[in-house]
C-alpha cells in the first residue's frame, strides 16, 4: 500500500485528479469505480476544470458506483444517480450509457444486485476504483462484518451510517434503510484502488486502517492486502498514525 500525504482537502482533490487524469490519458477506455458523499466533490470539480481547460476526454471512459440506495429512483434529488450527474457527469463528454450505478427502484433489488455484479464482472472488472471511508471503516457501504469475500449484495444500513448521511436528507427519517453496494471482493477485484480521506473527523479511522489488524470488523482494512492500493491523506487525517509508520510508508 502506497501512502501519500497531503496538507489538506484541496491539495488532496488536486492529486487524486491528477492521478485519474493521467490514468485516462494511459488508457481512453479506462473503467472507472466512483464513490459519492463529501469527500468527491473536489476531485469531481478538479476533473470537470481540467476538462474543460485542457480537454481531456471522458468520450470512451465507463464508470461503475459504488452504491445506490434503494428505493429512489434517478430522478430522486438524493440519489446517487442523480449526484453523480449534478457533480460530474453534466459537465463532461462522457456518454451517459457508459455510466452505471444500480438502479435503486428495481422491482427487485436482490436480482439488482446480481446484475450489477455479473455486469462488473462481464466488463472485465474496475480498472482504477475509487473510494471514500466511513468513521466505522466502510467502503461503499460495506459495513463492519461483512464477508470480505463478498459480491454486489443488498446492505442493511447501519444507525452510523445513515446519521451521517442524514444532513443530505434533512433528517435521519429520510434516509434509506437500505442500499445495493459493490461488494469487497469486487472492490478487490479492482486492477488499482485509489483511497481519498481528508480532516480530523477520520483520523481513528486512518490509523485503525494504517495500523491495525486486517479484519473483516474494519472492511477498509482489506485494502493492505490489495498490490496496488494508495491512500491520499492530508495532515489532519493522519494526525493520530505513529511517526514510524509515516516514515516507512510515506
Amino acid at each position: 500500500m502506497k501512502l501519500i500525504k497531503v496538507a489538506d482537502y484541496n491539495e488532496m482533490s488536486r492529486i487524486a485528479a491528477d492521478y485519474v487524469i493521467e490514468r485516462i490519458h494511459r488508457n481512453p477506455q479506462i473503467k472507472l469505480g466512483m464513490p459519492t458523499g463529501d469527500t468527491p466533490r473536489g476531485l469531481y470539480r478538479e476533473l470537470i476544470a481540467d476538462h474543460e481547460k485542457n480537454g481531456t476526454s471522458f468520450k470512451e471512459v465507463q464508470t461503475f458506483n459504488l452504491d445506490e440506495y434503494i428505493g429512489l429512483s434517478g430522478q430522486d434529488p438524493q440519489s446517487y444517480r442523480y449526484y453523480m450527474d449534478i457533480f460530474l457527469f453534466d459537465h463532461i463528454d462522457i456518454d451517459k450509457k457508459n455510466t452505471h450505478l444500480p438502479k435503486g427502484d428495481a422491482e427487485d433489488a436482490f436480482a439488482e444486485a446480481e446484475a450489477y455484479e455479473k455486469l462488473i464482472q462481464d466488463s472485465g472488472n474496475v480498472d482504477l476504483q475509487i473510494l471514500g471511508m466511513g468513521g466505522n471503516g466502510h467502503i461503499g457501504f460495506n459495513e463492519p462484518g461483512t464477508p470480505f469475500d463478498s459480491m454486489a449484495h443488498v446492505v442493511e444500513l447501519t444507525l452510523a451510517t445513515r446519521n451521517a448521511n442524514a444532513k443530505f436528507f434533512g433528517s435521519l427519517e429520510s434516509v434509506p434503510k437500505r442500499a445495493i453496494t459493490m461488494g469487497i471482493a469486487t472492490i478487490m477485484g479492482s486492477k488499482e484502488i485509489l483511497m481519498l480521506v481528508s480532516g480530523a473527523g477520520k483520523s481513528e479511522a486512518v490509523s485503525r486502517l494504517l495500523e491495525g489488524p486486517i479484519e473483516e470488523a474494519f472492511p477498509a482494512s482489506v485494502l493492505r492486502m490489495h498490490p496496488h492500493a494508495t491512500i491520499i491523506a492530508d495532515k489532519a487525517a493522519l494526525s493520530l498514525c505513529s511517526t514510524q509508520f509515516e516514515k516507512a510508508k510515506s
